[in-house]
This record gives C-alpha cells, structure tokens and sequence, in this order.
C-alpha cells in the first residue's frame, strides 16, 4: 500500500503531545518529590521501599510527620520544583486534561482514516522483520524505509500509542481515593494503589527513554525527511529541518520556562487560573463517587503515619490534662439547630465502625479500622438550612499562624462513610492522629480529614473565610478545593 503524506491533523497532534507530555514528566517528578519513595505495598512501611530518591532518615527517638520526608528537587527538572506539591498536582492534572483529550481526537481520526494501517501491525511476519531490524540497529545500520515506517519503529509507536499511554492512564486512575473508594476491586488490579505508583513511575521512565531513543533516532536515520515528513507532510532540505527541529526544541523550553517561571514567581495567579478547569473536571467525574470499601481487618497497616503535628496552643493542651473531659465540639452556621457535644454526647449517638484505605495527597497509604458517628446522623440533629451549601470543619491546631480548617461540599458530607472518628483500630484517637476526634471521608485524600476537631460551621460560601480558597492547605500550599484524585 502506498501511503500519502501525513495528514494535518496527525502533525498537529504530535506537537501538542510533545508540549503536554513534557509538563507530564516534570510536574509527576515535582509530584514524586514528596514522597520519594517507592512501594509494592499498601502500608509503606519505612525501610520497606524498593526505591528511594532521598537520603533523609527519619529519627527514632522524636516525632516526625510525614512532610518531613518531603524532598526538594530542582526546577530544572520538576515543575515547578522547591517543594511545591500543590501547584505540581495542578500542572499534572491541567496537562492530563488537553493529553487525554489530544490523544482521543487522534484514536477518532486515525480509526475513521486509513491511517491506523500505519501503527497497527496486521500479519505475524512483522515480528521476524522486527527482530531482523533490530540486528541493523545493533551493528549501526539502518533498516530500508518502511511505508512509513520499518517494522521495529511500527511494534514500537504501537505499543506507546496503544498500550503505553492507556497503562500510564490506568495506574494513574489507580491512585485516585474517590475512584478506589467506589469501586475497591480497581486497585486490586495492580495489587493495591502502592504497586500503580510503582507501575506508574515504570511508566514514566519508559516514556523518558523512548522519547529520548526517537530524537535520537530522528536526528541519526533520514533527520531531513522526517522532519520534513512530520512539519509540512513532506520532504525538505537538511538547513530547514535542521531549523525546524530547533524551533520544536525552542517552543518546548519555552512553554516549560514559563510554566515554571510564573508558577513560582505568582503561584496564587497559577492555582486559581488551573482550577477553574481542574476544579470543573472534577466535580464532572467524581461528584457521585460514594465510597464502598469495608476491607477486613487482617488488611490494618501496623504503621500509620502521622501528617500534622498536634496543636501547641494552651487551649488544647489543657483539654489535654484533663483527658478531653472539658471539650465540646460547636455544630453552628446556617442550621436550625446550633449543637454542642460532649464526647460522652458522640459515645451516646450511632457509632458507625469501617475499615478503609487512607490516601495522603503526598502518595503514602496506610489501612485503619475507624469508628465514630455517621455525619449523615449530625446533620439530622442540626437540620442544615437550604441555603447551607458547605460545611467547614476547623481544627485546634495553627499552622502558619492561622487556624486550620478545611470546606467540604454538603453533598460529600452527606456520604454514609463520612463520619466523626474517635476510635482507630479499636482504640480512642492517640493525639498525633487527631485526638479526641477527626473527620474521615474516604472519597477524599487526607488534607481534607481535619483532625483535632473543634467545630464544624456551616456555610453558603467559603470565599470570605481564610485565604478564600477552600481550606488551610488550599490557602497555604496552593492545593485544590477538590481532592478525589
């Protein structure tokens, strides 16, 4: 068969992919710096990493919370590096956004074309030819032109094209609380959410090597016509292409410059610009994912890891002394009915006891036993007022000199394993994991799972609270509103 020129819209796409896949690679480098460590387990047991990017120990004589273990990788090579997990997820998932759906315009056109005949390899003979091209490749010769492409170069666009891309798709959804949460049986397709950020991270490095074998090969093997071939749709002289794949090159460095550039120099700028398609895709996606786990309770982790230090303030430490006795926690806002409760009050209501995964937006998991009343069994005694469309729950504990607090959507509030925790695994709330009491809501990663509890307020907007952007770590670390994935 004689094939044409590329079609337009194939070099299109192609330089779209390479823009996206670039901001993919630094902003998951930025997202890896914090936790640079790798698993195949659930429970991240320190010491138990099959791979590690960091040479800090954690002591064993002191407290240490997970946010120790973060690392601080260079903008030269995450984006948008020195620590800034919150606007890394948002180039992560603002990238992913356009990446998914160039590459869903591309499956469309190519499969209503002829051009799928250009990947997809359609006779068993390819694999000996393969072999036999690969041979050329090793002794430094090349292969005769294909139609367009020899048969290694074809085995290896379809495997990136049609597998690689969907596994790094796959493992990624495997990493999301909300999409686990409902549907427990996903991750266990990758033996848990550990083993899909090891898979993914795998995935990663394979796209790193064959995108750095294809400019090689691109440069070595015919560099004037593919360059000509993949700009115009045809062939051109070597100055041209030589400028072409400068200007390729150029265009790059710049989108990824910039990206990094006004992502530390007006980071607020950044994450409310992204959030208003981040924050949109979500609600999109996730707004009826009601978790669904109840794991056994041979799965509780024997390490939980702490993420927080508890609260300084004189206060809680004299609810402390006296064993909590004295603390009542404030349900007010737009209800009809202001409460406050009593530990002994919680003890007396419905307990609701679940097993679930925790998801800590830094990638660490662990798996706990929690029991506490149902927020489903709050919202009857306090009857939320019609206009209350969120709820903010607010904590003892002061970070950055301001009171920690975080919003959740009323809706989400209302999911039967959102519940006020004050017992783990069969035992009162220690302090370092939120003592005398915490939220859980297990469609959510763990920023949003307020410990130290002092009051739960509800609310028609959150804008004139905080910083205005949803909660402390949304105000101080540029997260988002939203954290199902």
């Amino acid at each position: 068969m004689v094939y044409d020129a590329f079609p337009i819209w194939i070099r299109f796409a192609h330089f779209i992919n390479i823009i996206f896949i670039t901001l993919l690679i630094r902003s998951g480098l930025e997202i890896l710096s914090a936790l640079p460590k790798l698993y195949w387990h659930d429970h991240c047991i320190p010491g138990t990493e099959w791979i590690k990017f960091t040479r800090k120990k954690m002591p064993k004589d002191k407290l240490w919370i997970s946010l120790d273990e973060e690392e601080s990788f260079s903008p030269l090579i995450a984006l948008p590096g020195h620590k800034n997990l919150g606007l890394g997820r948002h180039w992560h998932f603002f990238s992913i956004v356009f990446w998914i759906a160039n590459g869903a315009i591309y499956y469309i056109l190519l499969f209503t074309s002829d051009e799928w005949q250009r990947l997809v390899p359609t006779a068993w003979s390819i694999i000996p030819q393969a072999l036999h091209d690969t041979m050329l490749y090793a002794s430094f010769h090349f292969p005769s032109v294909g139609h367009p492409y020899n048969a290694i170069q074809q085995l290896t666009y379809f495997v990136v094209v049609f597998l690689l891309g969907p596994f790094m798709i796959a493992t990624g959804s495997a990493m999301s609380p909300a999409i686990d949460a409902r549907f427990p049986w996903y991750p266990r397709i990758f033996r848990g959410r550990q083993t899909a950020r090891s898979l993914h991270f795998l995935g990663m490095v394979a796209f790193v090597l064959f995108i750095i074998i294809h400019l090689t090969m691109v440069t070595a093997e015919r560099f004037s016509d593919n360059m000509g071939n993949i700009v115009f749709g045809r062939v051109t002289s070597f100055g041209i292409a030589a400028g072409l794949f400068a200007l390729f090159v150029i265009a790059v460095l710049i989108v990824n410059i910039w990206a990094t550039r006004v992502s530390l120099r007006t980071p607020r700028q950044v994450q409310n610009s992204l959030d208003k398609v981040l924050v949109l895709a979500k609600w999109i996606l996730f707004r009826k994912a009601v978790s669904k786990q109840q794991l056994p309770r041979s799965k509780v982790s024997l390490f939980f890891r702490v993420n927080g230090y508890p609260p300084e303030s004189k206060e809680y430490k004299q609810l402390l002394e006296s064993n909590f006795a004295g603390w009542r926690l404030k349900v007010y806002g737009l209800v009809e009915k202001s409460l406050e409760l009593s530990l002994s009050d919680l003890y007396a209501l419905k307990k609701q006891e679940q097993v679930t995964e925790h998801y800590c937006i830094q990638g660490w998991t662990a798996i706990a036993g929690w029991a506490g009343v149902p927020m489903q069994y709050i919202l009857l005694l306090c009857k939320p007022r019609e206009e209350a469309r969120y709820v903010v729950f607010r904590s003892y504990q002061y970070t950055n000199m301001d009171e920690f607090y975080e919003v959740l959507d009323l809706e989400v509030v209302k999911h039967p394993q959102t519940i006020l925790a004050y017992e783990m695994n069969g035992e009162p709330l220690d302090i370092g994991h939120g003592a005398p009491l915490r939220l859980r809501v297990e469609t959510q990663l763990g920023y949003k799972m307020v410990k130290w509890l002092k009051s739960i307020e509800f609310v028609n907007d959150y804008k004139n609270i905080g910083k205005g952007q949803g909660g402390h770590r949304e105000d101080h670390m540029y997260y988002s509103p939203r954290a199902e994935i």
